[in-house]
């Protein structure tokens, strides 16, 4: 039996492409460890244990966890974070659905336009947003107020204890509306125009086609921007922030759950105890985003 000599050749080169897709990844791969792996797992660390004025730093198990399971503010925060969630949501991919419709249908003259002036926003960076409309919300020198001072009257105030959630949702919903507009528009570019053409021979108008064809198209890009809704208003930190120098009576160190452990690591010095509160709201997180991917699939299947 002869042997072909090109073969030991063939499997070197095999080799060689083998280890070179090892070399393309190795970058992704370290920076993922560097900057996600390996902050988890020292967050993780600093959670079992905790700091004694005499003893130093102990162990101290589940202890950080049991207490923040009966934290009374931590649950508050994450009380009106799911609060904000259930209202701002719905308002948000419901206008942004709208808009994605609005620029599919070919109706709009300035549909270049329209598109950009909503996409514009989301390259605003959540600092300059929140400042900006903590400006327009000021009560002694917003436009608001100053336009209400012009008729004799007085505006409302935005920075309030009980406007000031509603006002925090108006500012993300400014800021993510059209780069949701921007998923589901894309997703709309997917549907075959044969659709299209087909329900318009049986007679079916623009909103027929819509409802029947262009929104059923949605559900797989709406799933994908309701969990990053769910994983967005669980991690609200920036605009209550900036906004509590603004309305201390208002927002306390504790409004949000990721406000609250920030709070803590950089204000109280409980880095350990920081630490397993932003595990548990990472766990809740996971817990959320799961039900809403199982719920919509459940009845995705009816």
């Amino acid at each position: 039996m002869s042997i072909s000599p090109g073969l030991p050749g063939v499997r070197r080169r095999r080799v060689n492409h083998a280890n070179s897709g090892y070399l393309f990844v190795a970058p992704f791969l370290l920076i993922f460890v560097t900057l996600l792996i390996l902050p988890l797992a020292y967050a993780a660390y600093l959670s079992f244990f905790r700091e004694q004025l005499i003893g130093g730093t102990v162990f101290a198990g589940f202890d950080n966890y049991t207490r923040a399971l009966g934290d009374e503010r931590l649950i508050s925060g994450s009380v009106r974070v799911a609060k904000f969630f259930l209202v701002q949501v719905p308002i948000m991919l419901a206008v942004a659905v709208l808009a994605a419709l609005a620029i599919d249908s070919g109706l709009l003259r300035f549909a270049k336009v329209f598109r950009l002036g909503i996409f514009v926003p989301y390259a605003v960076p959540a600092v300059v947003a929140t400042l900006m409309w903590g400006y327009l919300y000021g009560r002694d020198f917003g436009p608001f107020a100053q336009l209400a001072d012009t008729f004799g009257g007085t505006g409302p105030d935005f920075l309030s204890s009980g406007l000031i959630l509603g006002s925090i949702g108006n500012i993300v919903t400014w800021e993510f509306t059209g780069y949701n507009m921007i998923i589901l528009y894309a997703a709309l570019r997917t549907v075959p125009t044969e659709l299209y053409e087909a329900a318009a021979v049986d007679g079916a108008g623009p909103l027929r086609i819509a409802w029947n064809i262009k929104i059923p198209a949605l559900r797989p890009a709406l799933l994908l921007c309701l969990i990053f809704s769910v994983i967005g208003s669980f991690q609200l930190f920036a605009e209550p922030n900036l906004l509590q120098r603004l309305s201390p009576s208002a927002i306390d160190s504790a409004y949000t759950p990721n406000l609250y452990a920030y709070t803590l690591a950089f204000t109280g010095q409980e880095v350990n105890y920081a630490a397993a509160v932003s595990f548990l709201l990472g766990l809740v997180i996971v817990v959320a985003s799961s039900a809403v991917l199982f719920v919509t699939s459940r009845r995705s299947r009816r």
